[in-house]
């Protein structure tokens, strides 16, 4: 793999895909207005990839000017016209995908087939909503009393704000920039520092896709607090989109509601994975995988807790150690690797902590167990069994590729203990008896239920969270009209 920091043009190239390094902002690409650089550290041997802009409050409000200067032109474009921009996006994105997944391991650390999955889904934002874009349908009926006409109609929300986390540096770009877009709206993105190439990438894709200047704006942050503090209390933004932590996602919904914004937040999660006694083993225990393991278990759909009905609870455990223990470990952009490392020291430490706490409490350590040497911040693949619930790794997000085993009883049990958490994004079910999947997915307190299956995202699906897991959804009809207001309009003819 071939990666030049070429500093004197402010651009990093890997393998041919030219990555800018500084802001975008209204179509310029800029140092900021300091000049200062913050370094992006490669996860698998701790080395600096390249240093990027780093945006001062100055550069956010900026930002927030140039997306309202845009929001004219590009909210009275046509749906087709818009649409045929996301669609080039997504033929461009998918063009250089290897490039992209390739960048995406060296700034995440994530093994080069779950970078490629990445690359796929985030892309497919691009095409969904370029099918959506001209679908922003709204409603005539008449009013009861039969004195006039109810015309109801979706109009663009106005700026967005958008901050995407480091785990999915890609999607969560995506998912936010293309419906955004799709309804006519302008948008200040701000990604996560640890991960901020692939945005600033993307980025790029999309202005030689056509984007108009300062429709999309990129700013890149070591001050993120300052910074989103001035972008949030600017009058001319009237969205925030947030992926990442409750506990961030609670401070930005109280600074929000200083400006009365519209919030769509995608928050923490605690996912339940059930597993009853007459389920498919071999299906269990691949699904157990793909829930687990996608990007080394750091993400927030990832199985938290592994509810394993005590019949079948001894088959699964070893079955599932046997397929944990033979996964490969290494820098994520090697071929054949399967788990890269976690994004930085301070997630290893908190793994370990989680691990060491439940064993502490009496579970054991079927295969795992503790950090790696380095360079790099790696953790194995590990399975911890007989998790005693007052383990802080049944409420807390694991966030790393640790798979904790409880077994239970009966069905009300299962239910039960997959409800009693804060959190309620995803659940998985798993059993052969159809009635009782559903039966036990509608009772379950999440956004989002897999039954016999280990993968529940999808760009046409509604993506979001019940209770502390976050607010509004993304993906589908729906995650466009996120970014739209309603106007009512009464009519007499």
């Amino acid at each position: 793999m071939n990666t030049t920091d070429t500093t004197d043009t402010a651009e990093l190239l890997v393998d041919g895909l030219t990555v800018p390094l500084r802001l975008l902002i209204g179509g310029a690409w800029t140092d900021g207005a300091r000049g200062d650089t913050i370094p992006v550290v490669n996860p698998s041997d701790g080395s600096t990839l390249a240093s990027i802009a780093d945006a001062t409050p100055a550069d956010g409000t900026h930002a927030v000017g140039a997306a309202a200067a845009a929001l004219p032109g590009w909210s009275a474009t046509a749906p087709r016209k818009r649409a045929e921009i996301l669609r080039c996006c997504y033929e461009l994105m998918t063009e250089q995908s290897e490039q992209l997944a390739r960048l995406i391991s060296l700034e995440n650390g994530k093994a080069l087939p779950d970078a490629r999955g990445e690359v796929a889904y985030a892309a497919e934002f691009f095409r969904w909503y370029s099918e959506e874009a001209v679908r922003i349908i709204g409603e005539i009926s008449t009013s009861p009393s039969g004195g006039n006409r109810i015309v109801a109609q979706h109009q663009p929300i106005g700026v967005c704000a958008l901050i995407t986390p480091w785990n999915f540096p890609a999607a969560m770009a995506t998912r936010k920039l293309a419906p955004a877009l799709a309804a006519g709206c302008t948008a200040v993105l701000k990604p996560a520092t640890l991960t901020p190439l692939t945005a600033l990438a993307i980025a790029r894709i999309m202005t030689e896709a056509g984007v108009p200047a300062g429709v999309v704006n990129v700013i890149t942050t070591s001050r993120t607090g300052a910074v989103m503090d001035v972008v949030l209390a600017d009058p001319r933004v009237r969205k925030l989109s947030f992926t990442g932590s409750t506990e961030v996602g609670r401070h930005l919904l109280k600074q929000a509601a200083d400006n009365v914004l519209s919030c769509s937040m995608e928050l923490g999660g605690n996912a339940p994975f059930l597993v009853f006694d007459d389920a498919d083993l071999d299906k269990a225990v691949d699904g157990a995988m793909v829930a687990k393991m996608r990007n080394g278990g750091q993400a927030c759909t990832a199985a938290n807790r592994l509810y394993v009905q005590r019949g079948i609870h001894d088959r699964f455990a070893r079955r599932l150690a046997e397929r944990m223990a033979a996964l490969r470990v290494g820098a994520g952009h090697r071929d054949g690797v399967d788990v890269g490392p976690l994004v930085d020291d301070a997630s290893v430490r908190k793994v370990d902590e989680l691990v060491q706490d439940a064993v502490q409490r009496g579970a054991s350590v079927e295969v795992g167990g503790a950090p790696l040497d380095g360079p790099g911040f790696f953790y194995p693949p590990t399975v911890v069994t007989g998790v005693p619930v007052d383990a802080r790794m049944v409420t807390e997000e694991i966030f790393g590729p640790v798979a904790p085993l409880i077994p239970f009883d009966t069905e009300e049990e299962a239910v039960e203990a997959a409800n009693s958490t804060e959190y309620g994004l995803a659940a998985y079910v798993f059993t052969e008896d159809l009635g009782r999947g559903l039966r036990v997915a509608e009772r379950l307190e999440s956004g989002m239920v897999a039954v016999n299956r280990g993968l529940v995202s999808d760009p046409a699906a509604p993506f979001g969270g019940v209770k502390h897991s976050g607010l509004g959804r993304e993906g589908a009809h729906e995650g466009m009209l996120e970014f739209t207001e309603t106007k009512y309009i009464a009519v007499d003819w």
